[in-house]
């Protein structure tokens, strides 16, 4: 959520800004500080009732004191009548700010002069491009490699669940455990501290991060309870530091953390959602930094630097990709995205964000530092990263490395697997 006194010093180079998303935001903007204007005022009123009933309060106990009962009294009454006014009109102000609240919520992050202009995913930036295309002898989709290999089904995942929740079985199962703890264990190295988090969260810490309003439908929502499946653990870890004030020399704090991950994903279809490609239910390990805002922008490149690693380790061709302000999430800043080469469909598939919300978020969570020079208060910057996404991570590694009826498992991998090829 923006910050009012930002949008008000920076309105035209906000509305420039929210253009490179494909969004013409001046209205909104216009109708947001009107009613900022109208919460000033009533405020402004509601205060001088409640001082004009304070004030009277005074000489109600200098009245009583000299005896004068009946002037007390009647301007006893007219005090009451005051409070009553001081009520009524500190409703309309809840209401306004309500109203505030809610067209806050409906503007997007303002993309960093970085982000490049842009509608769709074809005005990315490309940012670099690694490693060496497979140039395989036979060309098999994940599925066909996993069905061969009798180590992820998918049909008795739609018997138990439905479609997108796979179940992975045998050396499908253990590859999965060993990615997982390699990256925990990488994190781990890198300096973030590993936490276990709820993987439901409540209404709050969904707002807190930006998931609602803007994301309700891609959400698993348990309706007796009015709780959420978590789409990622960048919600309950971020949240961890709702409504606290840190201490600037805690700066960096980061966390890492493994959670299932599930996304409703309305409306895909295709061959985007063949195989592994696009899940309901996913396992995923996430990457997050609450930074002081001077710095997050390092930060934000040290995290690219780091996820780059650990799929360069990996050995599989990879793009970063810095997002245009179309394709940017709506509570993001800067984005970059990894695509690794997918030998067996022959395609980029995304596998890791990294992103600065810089105020966004901690403004909804009211996350703030004490400043050590003004020793005021001000918003922390927020950043996460997929370090990494197991999915797609796994269907490359699949088809990339198939060769001759075997697929070779990475070097790093081994330690964990306990076997060299599938």
């Amino acid at each position: 959520m923006l910050e009012l006194h930002h949008l008000r010093s920076n309105k035209e180079d906000i509305i420039e800004r929210l253009g490179k998303r494909g969004i013409e935001a001046s209205k909104l903007i216009n109708e947001v500080l009107a009613i900022d204007e109208e919460r000033k005022h009533l405020q402004s009123e509601r205060d001088d009732l409640l001082n004009q009933a304070n004030t009277m309060a005074k000489e109600i106990g200098s009245l009583f004191k000299q005896g004068k009962k009946e002037e007390a009294e009647n301007l006893r009454s007219n005090s009451g009548a005051l409070k009553a006014k001081s009520k009524e009109k500190e409703q309309i102000v809840s209401d306004v700010e309500r109203k505030l609240k809610e067209k806050l919520y409906h503007i997007p992050n303002v993309p960093n002069i970085e982000v490049p202009a842009g509608n769709t995913d074809e005005d990315n930036e490309i940012v670099k491009t690694e490693g060496d295309i497979p140039n395989l002898n036979e060309k098999k989709g994940h599925w066909e490699i996993a069905a061969d290999k009798d180590i992820i089904d998918f049909e008795v995942g739609v018997k138990i669940t439905g479609a997108g929740f796979p179940v992975y079985k045998g050396k499908g199962a253990i590859l999965q455990r060993a990615l997982i703890q390699y990256f925990l264990n990488e994190a781990g190295k890198a300096g973030y501290t590993e936490m276990q988090v709820p993987i439901v969260i409540n209404e709050a810490s969904g707002y807190g991060t930006g998931q609602l309003p803007d994301k309700e439908g891609q959400m698993y929502h348990i309706g007796n309870d009015d709780l959420y499946l978590i789409p990622t653990a960048e919600v309950p870890l971020t949240n961890i530091y709702r409504d606290t004030i840190v201490k600037q020399d805690q700066f960096p704090i980061k966390m890492t953390g493994y959670t299932p991950c599930f996304r409703r994903e309305a409306g895909s279809y295709g061959k985007d959602v063949k195989g592994l490609n696009r899940l309901h239910q996913f396992d995923k390990v996430e990457i997050v930094q609450i930074a002081h805002p001077e710095q997050s922008y390092k930060t934000l490149i040290e995290m690219r630097d780091y996820i780059e690693s650990l799929i360069k380790n990996l050995g599989l061709p990879y793009r970063v990709l810095n997002l245009c302000g179309g394709d940017l999430g709506y509570t993001a800043a800067q984005t970059f995205d990894f695509e690794v080469f997918s030998a067996g469909q022959m395609r980029w598939l995304e596998v890791s964000s990294v992103s600065n919300f810089e105020t966004y978020q901690s403004n909804r969570l009211k996350l703030r530092f004490k400043d050590q020079a003004t020793k005021k208060s001000k918003l922390a910057h927020t950043l996460n990263g997929s370090a990494l996404a197991l999915p797609r991570i796994v269907a490359t590694l699949l088809e990339n490395n198939y060769q001759d009826g075997k697929v070779v498992i990475p070097e790093v991998l081994r330690a964990y697997t306990g076997f060299n090829t599938i």
